[in-house]
């Protein structure tokens, strides 16, 4: 008795399923062992209303085993597979190609759009298998490179294709254009706050962290939002990096190499951001890997939660442990932090009086997490500006640069890095390691020794004075310097507050 190669899925890992079934006599029984969940038991009656769309009515006992039988299947990625199983064991397909199948099965026979195709393509390239997939799992399959892929719309058009009745539908390898962003809002929207608009192109320029801190209305969220439309494109590897944390989500390929932004409630659980849950499925801190994740009004998000974004933001992975068992997730995030200065909001605002007193302001700024501000590159305070100055923006002569002028910029310094750091498996300056710091941004003796006495003025930990020194290679690398000078420092200090 030969199997048919199908995958489940382990977080954002596919792993290999052998489908076996057996058909004797008797009386109709249908059973299915192997650690199947629900979406793999019931479709045992998509695969019999499938089947019968065919002319084929089964009849006896059917066992199907789906192996290693210690490792839980779930979804509906295995209806192809077993239906495939059950034209082998009835002698309707004397020969089936080696190769992974994944498919979800209509009763009228119609192939359905599963989760997980991308990673389930990354396996069949490792096992070194073709892989069949439904047509509308093509697209996404067609970004992965190196692979021999097939597509079929019904289970009819696959069975023709098996028993050379049809010619075989090749998945054609894609190229995605950069196609850029639609920037809305434009930084030229944006009045005034020159200083946030600045650190913003620095934190999309080299993936810096960021925090924007001020009154209501002065333009916080309108900044982060921004910040979107002057990321730089993904590479071809980030771009796949992507696609299977989508693709494991079931979520649709989106055109283009535009970077994931996410935005994330304060009422969020610790679970949807961080990932987890029955399944282990991947949380927002995932979905925007490679990309933004946006917590507008920080304080308010719970302490665990903001507390359990230390490891990802700093590892760029988290693993997620349940008594189901570990996955780890990608979590390579930008990430972008929104908050009030006080309680009420107008701590420094020149309009309105706050009317916290220091104790409450103090209370207040102890829920901005001390190590979490730690890994925080760009602090950045936003003043609200009084009608005057709004007004005064509105000449022509002083429109701010657009986004798309701003994203050129930080294309051309992202390219410097990316070639800088290829040869370590590194894409930007944030994601520098500490030995790297050490042997290749090495300062002169006059940058030393100024970085050495603003950071005991600032009381900067280790990890502080790393930080500014990415952000120091960044600055430079926006101007086109090869060399981190005194003024590159001096400004990647002004984005740090003195914190330890």
């Amino acid at each position: 008795m030969s199997g048919i190669p199908g995958v489940t899925l382990r977080g954002v890992e596919a792993l290999p399923v052998e489908v076996e079934v057996e058909i004797t006599g008797g009386m109709f029984q249908f059973f299915i062992v192997g650690m199947p969940d629900l979406a793999v038991r019931e479709s045992k009656e998509r695969v019999r209303a499938a089947l019968r769309s065919l002319g084929l009515n089964l009849k006896g006992r059917i066992s199907v085993n789906l192996a290693p039988a210690d490792i839980p299947k779930e979804g509906a990625l295995l209806d192809l597979p077993i239906a495939l199983g059950m034209l082998q064991a009835t002698g309707h397909l004397k020969d089936c190609p080696k190769a992974l199948y994944m498919g979800e099965l209509s009763l009228d026979g119609r192939l359905r759009r599963v989760r997980g195709a991308v990673p389930a393509a990354f396996l069949a390239r490792k096992l070194g298998m073709p892989i069949y997939v439904p047509g509308e799992n093509a697209e996404e399959i067609a970004l992965v490179k190196g692979v021999e892929a097939y597509y079929a719309d019904t289970l009819g058009e696959l069975f023709m294709m098996l028993t050379g009745q049809e010619p075989l539908k090749p998945v054609p390898p894609a190229y995605v254009p950069d196609v850029p962003p639609n920037a809305e809002p434009d930084f030229s929207d944006i009045k005034g706050q020159a200083a946030a608009k600045r650190a913003a192109e620095i934190a999309a320029a080299g993936h810096h962290n960021m925090l924007l801190v001020g009154s209501p209305g002065s333009g916080k969220t309108m900044i982060a939002r921004a910040l979107a439309g002057i990321l730089p494109p993904l590479t071809d590897d980030e771009l796949v990096e992507t696609l299977i944390v989508r693709s494991t989500l079931g979520l649709e390929t989106k055109p283009g190499r535009v970077r994931p932004f996410r935005t994330v409630h304060f009422t969020a659980s610790t679970v949807s951001v961080c990932g987890g849950g029955a399944n282990l499925r991947p949380g927002e801190v995932s979905l925007a890997h490679r990309g933004v994740l946006f917590l507008d009004e920080y304080t308010e998000f719970s302490r665990d939660l903001t507390e359990s974004l230390r490891a990802p933001i700093e590892d760029g992975f988290i693993t997620v442990s349940r008594a189901a068992g570990s996955v780890e997730y990608p979590s390579r995030v930008l990430l972008v932090l929104a908050a009030n200065p006080c309680a009420c909001g107008y701590a420094g605002d020149p309009v309105i009086t706050c009317k916290c007193s220091p104790s409450d302001i103090e209370r207040y700024r102890r829920k901005l997490s001390g190590p979490i501000m730690d890994r925080i590159d760009l602090q950045i305070n936003v003043p609200r500006l009084t009608p005057d100055e709004l007004l005064s923006f509105t000449e022509k002569d002083k429109l701010p640069e657009s986004s798309a002028v701003i994203r050129e910029r930080v294309i051309r310094a992202r390219k410097i890095q990316e070639q800088r750091w290829r040869e370590y498996g590194l894409t930007c300056n944030a994601e520098i390691p500490e030995k790297l710091v050490r042997e290749h941004l090495r300062l002169g003796n006059g940058e030393r020794d100024y970085l050495s006495l603003m950071a005991a003025k600032l009381n900067l930990s280790g990890r502080g004075m790393s930080r500014v020194l990415k952000v120091s290679r960044t600055i430079a690398d926006l101007s086109g310097e090869e060399q981190i000078t005194k003024k590159h420092i001096a400004e990647a200090l002004m984005y740090r507050q003195s914190r330890g």
